[in-house]
């Protein structure tokens, strides 16, 4: 690997390692730890991601894009987030923690664009040379899930270092990023409408009844994904598995095995089977979680739920990402993956984290879970958006698609 490309790894495994390493166990830390949060309050936290990502065009489009060097910007906001992620770790109240945490996801969510940034603009294919980078940070993701585990902080209860580490892995972040290339402003002095921030221009292209079935359905299908990500880890911590933050790193480990593999499926598979197949995936996946138990056959559906991630993140959102690409052509490119992005991971997922809480709450008597009920709630909300999607989603459309929106 050139030393350029090695540089950018190591700052997307920076990136995604402190994400990981208290993202994951969140919601145990909540609902086991001393705050004793409730299933409405840990969704309550996870709404910060969402909101974070609905905020984040307005950081970026309104500051990075028009005054400040990206890399620098990156340096800033990890620098404060580091001192966010300290803090969280010895909220005394679950309101004390929720503002920090919230105020930190409106940080941090911006710097996921800028770091795809920072990389993309000295590459000289990104094409070709952006993927192995970003496997970097899901490589970090790994390496803090598993580390998780095999510290025992789980078990041991001791989940408040997992944002002591986070911490200080933002600092570490915060100073790499102000020895990283300069990254300028690519529009200084620029005007920037609102519709260019949020990508409105974007718009256009739900005149296509495919790519409208396409958009709604990513809007929908993050209703269940909000599940996982809430409420896997209390899940596996309640039923006793150990070291469940490293079991549930198999997840992103099959996530990198299918992306490397995504141009053989895709050019096989086309685009409506492999939509089809990811939101199948979600299905399958949580009727597994439904039936898994800690004994020898049970684990074994655990760990395939588990395993089952790579396809429901890489056959719907990286699918959905190229095809966004292809449907949208150069000139709306960028304004269509940030709505999409804005739509899914904001509102979609949104949707979810509210509605996730509730369901909890609802099948929660005296403390016990109901966790058969809870997971088949989000399997059968799946299952609609997939029948709905096959119905009503026509791939061969968009083969006829004008010119300037070309598939």
């Amino acid at each position: 690997m050139k030393p350029m490309m090695f540089r950018l790894g190591s700052m997307m495994f920076l990136e995604f390692f402190i994400w990981g390493a208290w993202f994951v166990t969140l919601g145990t830390f909540l609902g086991a730890g001393p705050l004793h949060a409730t299933g409405s309050q840990v969704a309550a936290a996870f709404l910060s991601q969402s909101i974070g990502a609905i905020l984040a065009p307005f950081i970026v489009g309104l500051v990075a894009d028009r005054y400040f060097s990206a890399q620098r910007i990156l340096a800033v906001l990890q620098l404060v987030g580091a001192v966010l992620l300290w803090f969280a770790a010895s909220a005394a109240t679950f309101s004390s923690f929720l503002t920090l945490i919230m105020v930190y996801m409106v940080l941090f969510m911006p710097t996921l664009a800028l770091v795809n940034s920072v990389a993309m603009r000295h590459m000289d294919n990104p094409e070709k040379q952006f993927p192995p980078v970003r496997v970097a940070g899901s490589i970090g993701w790994i390496v803090a899930g598993v580390l998780i585990g095999w510290l025992g902080w789980e078990q041991q209860h001791r989940l408040e270092l997992t944002f002591q580490m986070a911490a200080g892995a933002s600092l570490l972040l915060a100073i790499y990023a102000f020895t990283l290339p300069d990254t300028p402003p690519l529009k200084r002095g620029a005007d920037v409408s609102m519709s260019d921030i949020l990508g409105l221009d974007s718009l256009r292209l739900l005149k296509s009844r495919s790519y409208l079935v396409f958009f709604l359905a990513s809007v929908a299908i993050c209703v269940p994904l909000a599940f996982y990500y809430s409420f896997t880890n209390p899940f596996l911590n309640d039923l006793g598995v150990k070291g469940a933050a490293g079991l549930q790193s198999l997840g992103q480990a099959s996530e990198v095995i299918l992306m490397l593999a995504m141009p053989f499926f895709f050019s096989r598979l086309g685009v409506k089977m492999m939509l089809a197949l990811g939101m199948g995936a979600w299905v399958l996946r949580y009727i597994l979680f439904a039936f898994g138990t800690v004994d020898s056959t049970g684990y074994a559906l655990l760990v395939g739920g588990i395993i089952l991630h790579g396809i429901c993140y890489d056959f719907f959102f990286v699918t959905g990402q190229i095809y966004t690409d292809q449907h949208a052509g150069p000139k709306f490119r960028t304004a269509a993956q940030g709505f999409i992005t804005l739509a899914t991971y904001g509102v979609g997922m949104l949707i979810g984290s509210w509605l996730s809480g509730i369901v909890v709450d609802h099948f929660t008597v005296n403390g016990v879970h109901d966790w058969k009920s809870i997971w088949l709630v989000p399997a059968g909300v799946a299952f609609v958006v997939l029948l709905v999607f096959l119905a009503l989603f026509r791939e061969r459309a968009d083969r006829t698609a004008p010119a300037t929106h070309p598939a």
